[in-house]
Order: structure tokens, then C-alpha cells, then sequence
């Protein structure tokens, strides 16, 4: 009576669960949230950026590659999930954001040099200009103000940079005014600017404007409105100009320090214990730190001698004289700290960093976020900001909407077929299952995109195959002879400690793929993560509340309503699969020759993604959807199939007049047929084409290489605690198997690569795991049931008694697969064939190269040495030498019926000696079990517990 309360209380807060995610989902709710697309579904914002040098410096290959790596990472850090960035022609940058809300918060985030400076305040203010005879900064309103009386030392040497300032005449004088043009390096690029070529000739100043030079070896630094300090004012009412020295290459460099100076992952957002105002903490290298101390000693040094030569009382009368460093980033003054040299007589040591106060908590953390992301190589101006639109297009949307819906139909009814009632269970979990991953998707913001789609099937069958494990866990449980419902509380039990060890290998991979990969793979591993989870919660808790339940019924104790009556059917499939285990790798080995042969010869047909290619715009004259755009260029020539199209700008009902086409390397031949193509179908114009880098860059390549080996690294580790360490040898060979095939097959095909195939091999990644850990938990299991076995007999029996499920499951997962390459796009047949060739490469391994793997290298071992080729199933009669498992009788041929297989027999015994151990508890098996006790009593209290657990009506 106490369980099914308990079953009902847990009903009853799903069922609460499930109104809490109904409220999520429906538009109107108070707490109604819509789902975050990526770039593939919703479109979003596109900023194209400029790299522009310092002078005398160059745009070179590598700092666009860098200036691309800290992008990704400022955008990252932002929450903007899978955005798309990558370099243009030789100097630009193209960021593609999906959905956006603060369009001018993330491009100025994505466009920030960070350049951090740390100037000695009083010391490097320019003298005269800036700074008094009794060192107090001197701020000025305006820059001509600032550099009136700087221009006869401007001419003396280079100057550093120029201003264009209008002038007004009042008399005889001409003042100078409001800067329209600055700073721009050169003269020349001053004359060449926009407001000179609209306001005077060519090359020359306009009228009632004046060029302002800036010195050589000084910089304009301002200090903005809105910061709470500005040197010399206080709190500013409105923008100051200060004119500092600069030398960064001098003997004594100035500004003293940079941010090179930094250690980037100490850089954080915090809060001043004694005030509870935001600060930023910087963390200063050891070269760093020891600069900082002779900076701050310095200050003090000056700060007391000054106090000295004004006499000042001592104590808080010595504050006037204290000296400051001034924070500057971009050429801002964003905190100017002053120094106390009674406090700190030696200066400030730099092991602890230094912090910048005086701003809010949002500006806190993006300074804390640019800072630590890094400084950018160049100085990068804006020179395009447009929306985009859906690089898949409605009509792929659709397309997909229907394949996944009527996967998941397929998927329930071949549940219904296979389990019967149990099936209808498995359906109503799955329903539960969709509904807790849909609200995850919600409330943790999950950016969905094509790889996390990817994500969603395989976890779909993650979450199957756990209702599938327990299933047939129940049935040989049934089977055996226990009663429905003691068959129910057996096989969940048991069934537990499979389920937990697939699902915590399919989450390691998952977790390291999520903390170290970037872009579309950390999509792909967050969708996975979630998804299993909840599947194992579902699995655990609905569905084993839904049968416990049902089991008080009378009507569902009926073995044959779960179709657990009788033997096994598909005996065929209880072949001896270790006796083959050369003919498996035979067929391997040939198909892994064959795809590594035409990978050194063919290589892959790498896409836009991976090798760049040719962006072609055009307009035209009448608003046109994308998806028509598509299939007429598709039309014009069939290699634009693949290619990436979007529309750009606003849009009217869905339909745009500007266009963005992405392909791989268009030549002037194609290029000039695609050109007349549009122009006779839609009269476009203002076509452009140029060529554009890889959006998949090494960076992105690398690190999900990275993350990929080191969670096998982690899976090693845990089958080795687990298992045992030959356990994981097979599982790194099945993975290398199926990974070599997939990519291998796309090689013979010589269909493209694209991001969406990266997200298929990581999903044949997770499901060649799954996969194999279920199979090898049952060898595992068998082991001590059939201690007179041969390892080949126990992996043959672990195989029999795991097959249908490992081919249920991979029917369950091949269902929406197979319905996304019938019925989806071009985009998405590509995505579903890798899915396809991965997933049934993932099934192939698992049974015919892991577990034959395990059994050689079992084999080697002096125990199952001397068992080759022996008959015995290891289930005769008789107790155990060592205390273990009680030895069960063969099952035996009916009288006058029909002559029972040995395969039969075997797999039948195993199945009752299974059953007739007791269910473990769920701690049971998590944690390795104690060497076990020898003495006669404990021999004696493990008998009366098998006796206890013995199936209902057997002695």
C-alpha cells in the first residue's frame, strides 16, 4: 500500500510538472517563453567588420585569425549561443548572430579593441597642456581646445594622428570648434574622408574648417560622461580631453603598462567588500606585477616629496598630494586610483592585481569580459549591419517539422507492435520525455539548431532504449517464472545499473564536448547533456511509476499481455557470433581499407564550412521568399543545391529584396550563368560576388578534437573502475570503426561536408557507446552467473539475451533518420544520410567487432585459456566452488516434443539464473563491490537471500 502511494504522490508531481510546462509553452501565460533559434532557423543579426591597422603596422593573415578567435569568444561569453563568424576578402570580419535583442550592446562588445593601458597620471599628462605647475590634471571641454597650442610642436616632428575641426570667425580670430573628421592616422586620409569630399575639392581642406595635428609622441585620451571620475573634475557633467605622453618602444615605455601585463583568466567582475560596488579584479603576471609595484612606488615616491614642498599637516592633510595611475582602455580613462604613500610607504605590491571602480554591474562585466577575452590586433570599424534570414528557409523548416513528426508516429507504433502494453507506456514516457526536454530547451535558453536537432534524435533514442533495457529486463524476469509485478520491481532494479552506466558515458562525452568545443558541437553536446538526464529521470520515474500502478490491477498480471509468454522468438538471430569473429573483422577491415584508401586518394568534399568560398549579393526590384530564390538558382545549375541562401534587410510578409548566396570557389564561367540566370528570372541587380573564408575554422576543428579526446581519455577511466580496463580497448576500437566508415562513405560518395556532418559523427560517437555499454554491462553481469564458461559462450548468451533490444533501439532511432532523409530537404537529406550511415555503423560494431574485441582479450587470460572450445554452458548442476552463484539445471526437451537448441538452452539458463538473483538495490553496483567474505555464515545469509528471490513456484 506504502509503494503505490508512493507511485501516486510521484504521478501526482509530474502531472504538476507537465501543467508547469504547458504554462512555459503557451503564448499568453504569464510565463510563456518562446524558444531560442540558431542562425539555421530564425536568422539574426550580420555585422561586417573592417580591420583597420595601427600605423605602421599591416593586416596580416594571422591577426585576422586571432582578432576571429576573440570574437568568437567576447560572443560566446555574452550568451549568444553558435553564432557564425568568418573573415572576408583580406581584411574583413563577418559576425552572424542569432537572434539578437541588444543589437548595439553585442556590436560593440564584438567591435571593442580592448587595447588596456595603465599610465602614471601626473607623470605622463602632458605638461602645460594637461597638467599644472602643482601636478592637478588640467581637463579640457573640447579637442581643439585641447590642441590649440599644441600645433607649432606639431610641426617640429610626425605627428601621431589628425582632427578635422569646423572654425568660427569673430573678428580678426579663428577658433576652432566641433571635430568632424578624427583621428585618422595620415593627412592624406583626413583629405580622402567623406565630409571633405562632400564639403570642399578634392584634396583640399573645406572652408571654415581647420586641421588639428597631434603631436609626435602623444595621445587624446578622454573620459566620458557616464563614468563617475574623471581626473581633475570628479564627477563629469560631460565628455573631457586629456593630452598624455605616449612612447610604448622609449627605454622607459609609456604608457608603464599594458595588457599584456595581464593574466586574462584572473580578470573578473566582482564586488568591493566595503562599498558592495562592482569592480573589475585584474591579475597581473610576475612581470606584470613587479611593473605595477615601481609604478605605485613611483607615485608614492612623488606623492611625499610633494607633500613636503607644500607642507601639508600629515595624515588625511597629505590626500591632496596623493599621486594617481590612470586605467585607460581604447583611450578611455575608465578609473584613475590614487595611491596613499603613508599607507603603502614602498609602493603597492602586484601579486594581488589591481581592481577598477566606479561603474555599474553591467558595464563591470563586459569590461571583466573584453578584458579577459583579449585585445584585438587591429582597431575594427563597422562598415555593414543588416538582418539576416533563415539560412535554412521555411520550406526546410517544414520539411523537418513533418520528417520529426512522423519519425516519432513510427517510432510509437513499432512500440506498440514490439511491447504490446508496455509499449503504450513506452509511448506515454516519451510524451513526458518531449514535454521535460522542450521546457530544458526553455529555461536554459538551448539555442536550436541543425547540430542540435542532431542532439534531439539521438537522445530520443537514448531515452527509448532506457524504457527498451528495463523492458526486456522485465519480460526475462516474467519469463522466468516471477509474477507481473515482482517481474515489474526486478527488472527496473536491475535494469537500473545498465541504464546508469550508458547513460553516464553518454554524458561524460556529452559534458567534455560542451566545456571545451565551440559553436554548433557545443549545441549538439548541451542538447545531448539535457536529453540524457531527463531520459533517465522519465525512465526511472514515470514510467516505473505508471507500472507500478497498473501492476495492482488483476487484468495486467498476464504474462502474454506484455508478450513475455513462451520462449524468445527470433532464433535465428542466436547464431554463434564469437566462432565468426574473423569473418566480422574480415568484412570491417575490407570496408575500413576501402574508406581509408579513398580518403588518401579522393580526400573529402569539404564545403564552405571548412575551405571558404564565393559570396555572391544581389537585389531585386520585388519583394521574393527565399525558398523561390533557392529553387531557381538551384534551377540555373544543380551545385547550388547546397549552397547557403538568405535574405538580408527588412522583409515584408517573409520576402526580401536583397540576397546573400554562399557556395564553394564559384568560377567566372558558373559565376557569369548564375548572374544571367537571376537577371532573366527576377531582373536582379547590384550583383557582387568575392571570396570568403571558412565559417568551420581550425580553432572550432581543434577543439572539439580536443574535447573529443579527452572524454575518451575520461570513458577509459570509467570503464576501467567500472569494468575492467580491457573493457575499454573495444569501445575505443568500435568508435574508431564507425567514424573511419562515416567519414569514409562520404568520401566514396563524395557528398560535402558540411557543419551538419560534424554534428552527425558526434552523434555516431554517442551512439556507438551507448550501444556498446549496454552490451558489455550484460557480459559483465553474466560473468559470475557462468563462472564454468568459456568467455566466448558468455559474450555468444550476453549477445542473445541484448540483440533485440540493441536492434529495437537502433530501428527506434533510424525511424526519424530515415524519415528526415525521405522527406526533408537537400540540407537535411545530407545531415540524415550521415546520421544513417553513422548509426548503423554504431550498431554493426557494437555487436560484431566490441564484443568479439572483448572476447579475444578475455581470452588471454589463464582463467578463459584453458576454456577455449569447451562445451560446458557453465550452468550445471551443483553449488559454486568459490560461494558464488548456485548452478541452475538445464532446461530440458519436453517429452515426445520437440529437440531444444543448445543456444535456447544456454540463453534460457542464463536468463533464470539471472533472474533468481536478488534485485539489487539502487546503490547496488555504483560503487565497487568488497572482496567477498569467505566465512560459512555469510555463505549461509547469501543462500537465504537467493532462496528468497527464487522465481514464484520453483525450489
Amino acid at each position: 500500500m506504502a509503494e503505490r502511494r508512493s507511485h501516486l504522490i510521484l504521478m501526482g508531481l509530474i502531472l504538476v510538472a507537465l501543467i508547469g510546462v504547458a504554462l512555459l509553452a503557451v503564448p499568453g501565460s504569464p510565463i510563456h517563453k518562446s524558444p531560442t533559434l540558431g542562425l539555421d532557423l530564425q536568422g539574426g543579426l550580420e555585422v561586417v567588420k573592417k580591420a583597420v591597422p595601427d600605423k605602421g603596422e599591416k593586416v596580416d593573415k594571422q591577426g585576422l585569425d586571432d582578432a576571429v578567435t576573440i570574437i568568437n569568444d567576447r560572443v560566446n561569453s555574452t550568451g549568444v549561443s553558435e553564432p557564425e563568424i568568418r573573415k572576408q576578402g583580406s581584411d574583413q570580419i563577418v559576425i552572424e548572430l542569432p537572434g539578437v535583442k541588444d543589437q548595439k550592446r553585442a556590436a560593440e562588445l564584438i567591435g571593442q579593441t580592448a587595447k588596456l593601458e595603465l599610465y602614471d597620471l601626473q607623470g605622463d599628462l602632458v605638461p602645460g597642456v594637461s597638467v599644472d605647475i602643482q601636478r592637478n590634471p588640467v581637463p579640457h571641454t573640447s579637442i581643439a581646445e585641447l590642441l590649440a597650442t599644441q600645433q607649432s610642436v606639431a610641426k617640429e616632428g610626425e605627428p601621431s594622428s589628425f582632427y578635422l575641426a569646423k572654425t568660427t570667425q569673430k573678428g580678426n580670430k579663428t577658433t576652432p570648434g566641433r571635430v568632424v573628421v578624427g583621428p585618422v592616422d595620415t593627412r592624406a586620409q583626413l583629405l580622402s574622408s567623406k565630409y571633405v569630399k562632400r564639403n570642399g575639392k578634392k584634396g583640399e581642406v573645406p572652408k571654415n574648417t581647420k586641421v588639428l595635428a597631434v603631436p609626435e609622441h602623444m595621445v587624446v585620451i578622454t573620459c566620458k560622461e557616464k563614468e563617475r571620475y574623471c581626473p581633475g573634475v570628479g564627477t563629469p557633467s560631460q565628455t573631457y580631453f586629456y593630452l598624455f605622453k605616449y612612447d610604448p618602444k622609449a627605454e622607459k615605455p609609456i604608457p608603464e603598462m599594458t595588457g599584456s601585463d595581464l593574466v586574462r583568466k584572473g580578470t573578473k567582475q566582482d564586488f568591493d567588500p566595503t562599498t558592495h560596488e562592482a569592480v573589475v579584479l585584474m591579475q597581473f603576471t610576475k612581470s606584470g606585477g613587479n611593473k605595477f609595484q615601481d609604478i605605485t612606488q613611483t607615485l608614492v615616491e612623488r606623492g611625499r616629496n610633494l607633500a613636503n614642498q607644500n607642507g601639508l599637516p600629515g595624515g588625511s592633510g597629505n590626500d591632496a598630494a596623493n599621486q594617481q595611475f590612470a586605467i585607460v582602455l581604447d583611450r578611455e580613462i575608465k578609473s584613475a586610483p590614487s595611491v596613499d604613500f603613508d599607507e603603502n610607504p614602498n609602493g603597492i605590491p602586484g601579486n594581488n592585481g589591481a581592481q577598477i571602480t566606479g561603474i555599474s554591474i553591467g558595464d563591470a562585466k563586459d569590461l571583466a569580459l573584453v578584458l579577459r577575452s583579449g585585445t584585438l590586433p587591429f582597431k575594427l570599424v563597422t562598415i555593414e549591419q543588416t538582418n539576416i534570414s533563415a539560412t535554412l528557409g521555411k520550406d526546410s523548416l517544414q520539411e523537418a517539422k513533418k520528417a520529426a513528426l512522423g519519425g516519432l508516429l513510427l517510432v510509437a507504433i513499432f512500440l506498440l507492435l514490439f511491447y504490446r502494453f508496455l509499449g503504450l507506456v513506452a509511448v506515454l514516457g516519451l510524451a513526458i520525455y518531449a514535454a521535460f526536454l522542450y521546457a530544458a530547451v526553455l529555461l536554459f535558453n538551448v539555442t536550436l539548431s541543425l547540430p542540435g536537432f542532431a542532439g534531439l534524435i539521438l537522445t530520443i533514442g537514448v531515452a527509448a532504449d532506457a524504457n527498451v533495457v528495463v523492458f526486456e529486463r522485465i519480460k526475462e524476469e516474467v519469463r522466468a517464472g516471477k509474477s507481473v509485478r515482482a517481474g515489474i520491481a526486478a527488472g527496473y532494479s536491475k535494469g537500473f545499473h545498465t541504464i546508469i552506466d550508458a547513460n553516464v558515458v553518454t554524458a561524460i562525452t556529452a559534458l567534455v564536448l560542451f566545456l571545451v568545443a565551440t559553436a554548433g558541437v557545443k549545441g549538439f553536446a548541451l542538447m545531448l547533456l539535457i536529453g540524457t538526464v531527463i531520459s533517465l529521470i522519465t525512465a526511472v520515474a514515470a514510467t516505473r511509476a505508471m507500472l507500478g500502478l497498473l501492476a495492482g490491477f488483476r487484468w495486467f498480471d498476464n504474462p502474454r499481455f506484455m508478450g513475455a509468454a513462451g520462449q524468445q522468438g527470433a532464433k535465428w538471430l542466436q547464431i554463434d557470433f564469437m566462432a565468426r569473429r574473423y569473418l566480422w573483422f574480415a568484412i570491417s577491415g575490407v570496408i575500413v581499407v576501402v574508406a581509408i584508401g579513398s580518403l588518401g586518394v579522393r580526400g573529402l568534399n569539404l564545403g564552405i564550412d571548412f575551405k571558404g568560398g564565393t559570396q555572391v549579393t544581389f537585389d531585386t526590384p520585388q519583394p521574393q521568399l527565399v525558398e523561390d530564390v533557392r529553387t531557381d538558382a538551384k534551377s540555373i545549375d544543380p551545385s547550388f543545391a547546397t549552397a547557403q541562401l538568405v535574405g538580408r534587410g527588412p522583409s515584408t510578409d517573409g520576402k526580401y529584396k536583397s540576397f546573400q548566396l554562399r557556395a564553394k570557389s564559384i568560377n567566372p564561367t558558373l559565376g557569369n550563368k548564375l548572374r544571367d540566370g537571376l537577371e532573366t528570372k527576377f531582373n536582379a541587380t547590384h550583383y557582387g560576388a568575392k571570396n570568403v573564408s571558412e565559417s568551420f575554422g581550425r580553432q572550432i576543428a581543434r577543439s572539439a578534437i580536443i574535447a573529443i579526446i579527452f572524454s575518451l581519455v575520461l570513458i577509459v577511466l570509467y570503464l576501467a573502475i567500472r569494468f575492467d580496463v580491457k573493457y575499454a580497448i573495444p569501445v575505443l576500437a568500435a568508435l574508431i570503426h564507425d567514424i573511419v566508415i562515416t567519414v569514409g562513405v562520404y568520401s566514396l560518395t563524395a557528398r560535402e561536408v558540411s557543419t551538419s556532418t560534424v554534428a552527425a559523427v558526434l552523434t555516431v560517437l554517442g551512439y556507438s557507446i551507448y550501444d556498446t555499454i549496454i552490451i558489455f554491462d550484460r557480459i559483465r553481469e553474466n560473468v559470475p552467473l557462468m563462472r564454468r564458461a568459456s568467455f566466448a559462450t558468455i559474450a555468444n548468451v550476453s549477445l542473445w539475451e541484448t540483440i533485440r533490444r540493441s536492434l529495437a533501439t537502433t530501428f527506434i532511432t533510424l525511424l526519424p533518420v530515415g524519415a528526415l532523409l525521405f522527406f526533408g530537404g537537400a540540407t537535411l537529406k545530407d545531415f540524415a544520410f550521415a546520421l544513417l550511415i553513422g548509426i548503423g555503423s554504431g550498431a554493426y560494431s557494437s555487436i560484431f567487432i566490441a564484443a568479439p574485441l572483448l572476447t579475444m582479450l578475455k581470452e588471454r587470460e589463464p582463467e578463459y585459456a584453458r576454456k577455449i572450445g569447451q562445451d560446458d554452458l557453465g550452468l550445471g548442476e551443483g553449488p559454486e566452488p568459490d560461494g558464488g552463484s548456485p548452478a541452475k539445471r538445464r532446461p530440458r526437451s519436453p517429452i515426445g516434443g520437440p529437440a531444444v537448441d543448445t543456444g535456447t538452452i544456454a540463453l534460457e539458463a542464463a536468463e533464470q539464473a539471472a533472474a533468481a538473483q536478488p534485485a539489487p538495490s539502487l546503490a547496488d553496483g555504483l560503487i565497487p563491490d568488497p572482496a567477498p567474505s569467505g566465512s560459512a555464515k555469510a555463505k549461509r545469509e547469501r543462500r537465504r537471500q537467493r532462496r528468497r528471490a527464487k522465481p514464484h513456484g520453483r525450489r
